[in-house]
Order: structure tokens, then C-alpha cells, then sequence
């Protein structure tokens, strides 16, 4: 996949940059981290234009990309993560897993100086290249609330996101929260290793973690289709 964004990238890391010379309360606030932490993310995205780069599968990490596993991926599997996954940025806007970048800091909803919120002024690039990058695919919309503000809800394709729901101590079943992206990293999981499935076929599908999907449950609203799977323990 081919991602034109990089007029884009050149301003938010030029902003970035330039935040980095306020004062340590400025910028943490802006990180949301402090401390060594804080020392350590000034220098980073003080040096995003010139420091070592990493495929962002192996930068990016967190219990959804542990739960993907991506090393144990076959050869047909990892190309098809990298020609069909993207990873949206509060940074780079949207990287492919294979792209090479650096080590940084900075939430798709962090307010960075005249750009303010990250999620609002990518939304119209990022959703013009989900446009282009959708085109004749089955889209999986998996997108924390943070990172879903950078996509227009108004794009005109046809999406399908799941959620995961557990009975409460009353026996209400609700969503998942705590290790929902654990979930979605071994639902990923799965559509690479089965390529040709579409929506449809996940009713035969045991998720790891003991869900199963509960077609009655479907919810519908606007172009986006949430598929709802059901704890079984």
C-alpha cells in the first residue's frame, strides 16, 4: 500500500518539535506523561527527522499487537498484514505496518499548537486515503474512540467493527473494557490467517479467549456493522 501523506507528517512533526522547547508542565500536559518519562519523549520527538527507524508494527506495542503475535506470522500472513493493515497516528497520520519510523510520543487526541486536536486536523487526509485504500475490500473499522476521531463519519464505505461483551454480576451482558484490545489483537489474528472469511463466516469461528459471535446482535448504524461476540464461560 502506497500512503501520501507526507506534507502532512512534515508540519505535525515540525509542531511537534517545536512544543518540545516549552517549559516541562507545558509539555507534559501534552504527553501525558512526566518525570524520566517526560525527559525521555522530549528527546525523541525533538529528533524524529533524523533518529533510527523501526517498522511500526515492532515500534507500536501494547496487549492488542502481543495478542497479534506478529513475529509468529507466516510469510503469507505478514504480507498480507502489510498490505492490508493500517495504524492510524496521532504523528504520521496513517502507517502501514512495514513503514520505517521513529521513536516519538504524541496521542491522536493531544491539542498541538495552532493544528489543535490532532484527530480533527487529520480527519480530512486520513478519511480521503481509507477512501482510496477501501477500494473493493471488506473494511474492519477496529479503532479506539481517541483514534475513530480522525476518520470522517460521513465516509461512504461500508465498515464492520466488533465488540465483546461479558455478563456483569447481574447478568447483563456489556461490553468489554478492560482487555478489549487483547481481544481485537487475536481477532486480527484470525482474519489474516483466514483470509477468504468474510463478516459471515465468523459464526463458525471460536475466539480464543472463549467469545463466539451472536448474529442476533448485530447492530447497524449508518455504513458500519458492529458484530457482537459473546463470552461463553
Amino acid at each position: 500500500m502506497r500512503i501520501d501523506l507526507d506534507l502532512q507528517r512534515i508540519r505535525v512533526a515540525k509542531a511537534l518539535r517545536s512544543a518540545m522547547r516549552s517549559n516541562a508542565t507545558e509539555r507534559g500536559r501534552l504527553l501525558g506523561v512526566k518525570g524520566e518519562a517526560l525527559a525521555s519523549a522530549t528527546v525523541s520527538n525533538k529528533s524524529v527527522f533524523g533518529s533510527p527507524t523501526t517498522p511500526a508494527i515492532e515500534r507500536y506495542t501494547g496487549v492488542l499487537y502481543g495478542a497479534l503475535d506478529v513475529s509468529s506470522l507466516g510469510n503469507a500472513e505478514r504480507t498480507l498484514l502489510d498490505d492490508s493493515v493500517v495504524i492510524f497516528s496521532g504523528l504520521w497520520g496513517l502507517v502501514t505496518p512495514s513503514d520505517p519510523i521513529p521513536d516519538y510520543k504524541l496521542k491522536m487526541g493531544s491539542r498541538l499548537g495552532s493544528l489543535g486536536r490532532l484527530s480533527t486536523w487529520w480527519r480530512e487526509s486520513i478519511t480521503n486515503e481509507i477512501k482510496a485504500l477501501a477500494d473493493r475490500r471488506t473494511v474492519w473499522n477496529l479503532l479506539p474512540k481517541e483514534h475513530a476521531g480522525a476518520l470522517s463519519p460521513s465516509l461512504d464505505i461500508e465498515q464492520f467493527s466488533v465488540v465483546f461483551l461479558e455478563p456483569n454480576k447481574s447478568g447483563e451482558l456489556v461490553a468489554v473494557s478492560h482487555w478489549n484490545k487483547f481481544l481485537k489483537g487475536a481477532f486480527v489474528r484470525h482474519l489474516l490467517e483466514s483470509p477468504d472469511a468474510g463478516p459471515s463466516d465468523l459464526i463458525d469461528w471460536d475466539h480464543p479467549s472463549g467469545f463466539r459471535l451472536d448474529p442476533a446482535r448485530t447492530m447497524r448504524e449508518g455504513n458500519l456493522s458492529t458484530l457482537s461476540f459473546v463470552s461463553q464461560s
